[in-house]
C-alpha cells in the first residue's frame, strides 16, 4: 500500500468492488463496508481528539518551558542580586568597622593626652605645694627666731639689782622654753598652714 494513500469513510462507502460470477454476497459486503466506514469515522474522531490534546500538551509544554526559563532567569538574577547585596554589605560593614576603629583610636589618643596633661598639672601643683610649704616653714622659723630674740632683752631689762632678790624669791620656778623647730612639725595637706599661715604661725608662737 502506498504510504501517501489515505482512506476515508466516504471512500469506503463509495468504493465499487465490481461484480463477478460466484462472488461475495452483496448484503454482507455492504454490511462490512458500513462497519469499516463507522470504525474509520470513530478512529478519525479519536485521532482528531488526540491531535487536539497533543496540540494542547505542546502548548502547555511550551508555556512550561517559557515559565521554567523565566524562573531560571529570575533565580539567576536573585542569586546575583544576593551576591551583590552581600558584597556591598561586607564592604560597608568593613568600612564601618575601620571608621569605628579609627574613631576609637582617636578618642583613646585624646584621652591619653588629656590624662598626661592632667598628670603634668598635678605634678606641677605638687611641686608648687612643696615649694610653698618649704618657704612657709623657713619664714615661720625665722619669725619664731626673731620673736625669741626679741623676748630675751625685755625680760632682762625688767629685772633690776634692787628687786632681783625679792622677785626671784617670790616668783615661781619657770622652766626654760623649749622651741620646737618647724621642720619637725607635721604639716598636712589640708591643715591651717595652707588655709591661714599667719594664724598657724601665731599658734606656734603662743606655745
Amino acid at each position: 500500500m502506498d504510504e501517501t494513500f489515505h482512506l476515508t469513510p466516504l471512500d469506503v462507502r463509495r468504493y465499487d468492488f465490481g461484480k463477478a460470477m460466484r462472488g461475495y454476497q452483496p448484503e454482507r459486503v455492504e454490511q462490512f463496508r458500513e462497519q469499516v466506514a463507522e470504525e474509520l469515522e470513530r478512529l478519525t474522531r479519536q485521532l482528531q481528539e488526540l491531535e487536539a490534546k497533543a496540540k494542547g500538551f505542546h502548548e502547555q509544554l511550551r508555556a512550561f518551558r517559557e515559565r521554567d526559563k523565566a524562573l531560571n532567569e529570575a533565580l539567576v538574577s536573585a542569586q546575583q542580586l544576593r551576591s551583590d547585596i552581600r558584597e556591598s554589605a561586607e564592604r560597608e560593614g568593613g568600612l564601618i568597622v575601620r571608621e569605628a576603629r579609627m574613631e576609637a583610636d582617636r578618642i583613646l589618643d585624646a584621652a591619653r593626652a588629656e590624662a598626661q596633661r592632667i598628670q603634668q598639672d598635678v605634678d606641677a601643683l605638687e611641686r608648687g605645694r612643696r615649694v610653698y610649704l618649704s618657704q612657709l616653714r623657713a619664714m615661720v622659723e625665722r619669725q619664731l627666731a626673731e620673736i625669741d630674740a626679741a623676748r630675751e632683752p625685755v625680760r632682762g631689762a625688767m629685772v633690776t639689782p634692787e628687786i632681783a632678790p625679792r622677785a626671784v624669791a617670790s616668783a615661781p620656778a619657770v622652766s626654760p622654753r623649749v622651741v620646737t623647730p618647724v621642720s619637725n612639725l607635721p604639716i598636712d595637706d589640708d591643715d591651717t598652714a595652707l588655709e591661714n599661715p599667719a594664724r598657724w604661725a601665731e599658734g606656734l608662737a603662743e606655745e
